[in-house]
């Protein structure tokens, strides 16, 4: 049995579930999720116990692998809904630097141009100018689409192996290399 998918997913009380067949919508103070999941799954809501049961009708390979992975993306609902999610980068780079106008972010990160990004709906930036080096927090209750905006912003400038400028996550390695070897 899966050690994920048999897992109760626990609902404050601040969450409002509502599950018609394979189809889970979730309401809290951060917004609202709704996704249908595998028909074959069967999630059942237990108000009394504050929590949300999926099992699975056999133990099929397809049936065990959609078992953990729709328990999974319930609690991330549930847990996005309730208290969100946000995902932190930092820039590196001598003249690198971030800035908010208005709900936009603009990069100025070696371009000859700002590169403004716009969030989505359900996402909203923020950037702490004080710390060295410069973050930039990237908040939402969805949480596949807070990584993707953060992947998204990271693609802008990756950092470089020699140097290590760019934009990263808060606590990603960066692996160096050597550069070219000066005469003797």
């Amino acid at each position: 049995m899966s050690r994920i998918g048999r897992l109760p997913v626990p609902v404050p009380d601040s969450v409002q579930v509502e599950i018609k067949g394979s189809h889970v919508r979730v309401k809290g103070p951060k917004g609202e999720l709704a996704h249908t999941f595998p028909a074959a799954m069967k999630i059942a809501y237990k108000p009394e116990e504050k929590a949300i049961t999926v099992e699975r009708p056999s133990d099929e390979r397809q049936h065990r692998a959609w078992h953990g992975m729709t328990r999974a993306l319930i609690n991330n609902m549930v847990v996005g809904v309730s208290q969100g999610f946000e995902k932190v980068l930092e820039i590196h780079g001598v003249g690198y630097r971030a800035e908010m106008k208005g709900k936009d972010l603009v990069l100025h990160v070696g371009f000859s141009h700002p590169v403004p990004v716009s969030p989505p709906e359900g996402i909203e930036f923020e950037v702490d100018t004080k710390s060295r080096p410069m973050r930039i927090i990237v908040r939402g209750y969805d949480k596949q689409r807070v990584g993707q905006v953060a992947a998204d912003i990271r693609k802008v400038r990756p950092p470089e192996p020699y140097k290590g400028k760019g934009i990263r996550y808060a606590g990603e390695a960066v692996r160096r290399k050597a550069g070219k070897a000066g005469k003797v």
